[in-house]
């Protein structure tokens, strides 16, 4: 497939080319390398789709004109039939559907790569959403991830400046995130978490999960009456002012953000609903960020610096955030920062696209070898998503404006008294219990050390190198005492004529002494040009 869209060289390169058939009549000439790779993904099928969906919200590994033609990725599936829709939740619950609910629709409301959905009515009464797995669908992605494995680890072993990009290490997180997403319980947990965190909110609504019909394969939620913010002029048919629906709902996504650190991370119009009596629905909860307290705080760190124009701290931000690496120039990271946002500077935020700035920083990040989080780039990209959706119902859009504010309750927290008294008490507990533990450790140290068969390992970086080396200038010095000696006593030899003329008028001895010594020194001086 690759080799049809004019993969052949690197299939070569990395030793399939003897699995290469014909390349096929596809008229490729006018594409480029990242249209042509898209084409190839949505052959491939939906791991490979869903791949290259990964790949478009990775600006700090994948270069830019791949993650715009990867955002053209879109899941194109047709609907299953209803019987195998029905063998499904059967197989589940081991009961025909009648035994379950009252009524179900087979119309498909919604059909995507790895699952389907239904309505149907509980014997309850109570109208619910059906989402159920596609039959057969985690087989295809196992073999599909095998296949990207393998590739990834063919690009690994035999194209050196694919490295920089990790290829393995992209396919194993791809693979964690296809293994939540196609696990419906983990997806019927974040929903109760986050309803848990929105309980008794008069606007927010999360959908109810009926656990006792949720299964890895069948998630069952209570059904959102009312319209989605995607269906034309559904604010107007809703009654519900659009500035209204863009407030609350960046409200609810920083408050999953900053005070929860578990938001929803593919939050585009299609998965927010505008209900009656001026409610918002969210649906759809296979894509969450768990954020820690430190990420929340660097969030709120950034966003202030951003609008503070400190690029300083912005680059340590990113720094403190990224694994340790060593020799990061960040007075140059800073100015490549600055190169990137001061142009936008004194233009209202209304007018910048704060996602997409935060994005194309992570890229300036990974110039300087610093591996940005993965929680830290869902953020980014569903800040891009929520720009696009808000500039979409309100004119004046401003994201920076929304969320100086939070940041900044954020940041007062931090140093809020009663935090640090309790972060005080928790360093005193640490520090008491090494202190009373001390005197025992040191104990048992000075027994080992006065031990007489104490003995200490050290372990020297490149050590076996160095072993190597000075391996081969001791056979190439012996070498060459050997080859001395030789010649010495050919010389001796020699002086004194009295061995018996051999080769070259020479006594036999001095000429064997002689050949020797030649042979040894050729052997000598093709170990030293070898070192």
């Amino acid at each position: 497939m690759f080799a049809n869209h004019g993969f052949q060289n690197l299939a070569e390169k990395i030793n399939l080319g003897k699995f290469i058939g014909s390349s096929g009549s596809k008229d490729i000439t006018n594409l480029t390398v990242p249209e042509r790779l898209r084409l190839a993904f949505e052959e491939l099928g939906p791991t490979f789709v869903k791949f290259g969906q990964l790949l478009s919200s990775r600006p700090d590994l994948v270069p830019e004109e791949f993650i715009e033609e990867f955002k053209k990725l879109q899941d194109n599936v047709t609907a299953i039939k209803f019987e195998e829709i029905e063998r499904v939740i059967q197989d589940e619950f081991d009961s025909p559907l009648s035994e379950i609910f009252q009524s179900f629709d087979s119309t498909p409301l919604a059909a995507a790569s790895i699952a389907q959905v239904h309505r149907a009515v509980l014997k309850t009464g109570e109208k619910v959403v059906i989402k159920v797995q596609r039959p057969k669908i985690i087989p295809i992605i196992q073999e599909d991830l095998g296949i990207l494995y393998n590739i990834a680890s063919l690009l690994d072993r035999y194209v050196p400046e694919s490295r920089v990009y990790n290829p393995v290490g992209m396919v194993d997180e791809f693979f964690k995130a296809l293994d939540y997403e196609t696990n419906f319980i983990i997806e019927a947990n974040n929903m109760l978490r986050v309803a848990a965190n929105f309980e008794g909110d008069p606007v927010v609504k999360i959908p109810k999960v009926y656990l006792e019909f949720t299964t890895e394969k069948v998630l069952t939620m209570e059904e959102l009456i009312g319209k989605r913010l995607s269906e034309a002029n559904a604010t107007k048919l809703m009654g519900v002012s659009p500035n209204f629906v863009v407030e609350e709902g960046l409200r609810a996504f920083l408050k999953m953000v900053f005070r929860d650190g578990l938001f929803h991370g593919d939050l585009h119009a299609g998965n927010i609903f505008i209900l009656p009596n001026n409610q918002i629905g969210v649906v759809d909860f296979g894509i969450v960020g768990r954020l820690s307290i430190k990420i929340r705080e660097s969030i709120s760190v950034m966003l202030l610096a951003l609008a503070n124009e400190d690029y300083e701290q912005l680059a340590y931000e990113f720094v403190d955030l990224a694994p340790y690496t060593e020799g990061v120039e960040v007075d140059k990271f800073a100015h490549q920062l600055r190169n990137l946002i001061s142009p936008y500077h004194g233009l209202t935020f209304k007018n910048v696209d704060i996602g997409k700035l935060l994005m194309e920083s992570t890229t300036i990040a990974a110039r300087y070898g610093l591996i940005v989080p993965n929680e830290l780039l869902l953020y980014f990209k569903a800040i891009v998503t929520i720009e696009g959706m808000g500039r979409s119902l309100v004119d004046d859009f401003d994201l920076l404006q929304y969320t100086e504010q939070f940041a900044s309750e954020i940041l007062k927290h931090r140093y809020d008294p009663s935090k640090i008294v309790k972060t005080l008490s928790v360093m005193l507990r640490d520090s008491s219990d090494v202190i009373s533990s001390l005197p025992r450790q040191l104990k048992q140290v000075l027994r080992k050390v006065n031990s007489p068969n104490y003995r200490t390992k050290v372990s020297l970086e490149e050590f076996d190198e160095l072993q190597r080396t000075i391996q081969k200038s001791s056979h190439i010095l012996f070498l060459g005492l050997v080859i001395g000696a030789l010649l010495i006593s050919a010389a001796i030899a020699l002086s004194t004529h009295q061995s018996a003329k051999g080769f070259f008028d020479m006594p036999t001895f001095t000429a064997v002494c002689f050949f020797t010594a030649v042979g040894l020194s050729v052997v000598a001086f093709s170990n030293y040009i070898r070192k």
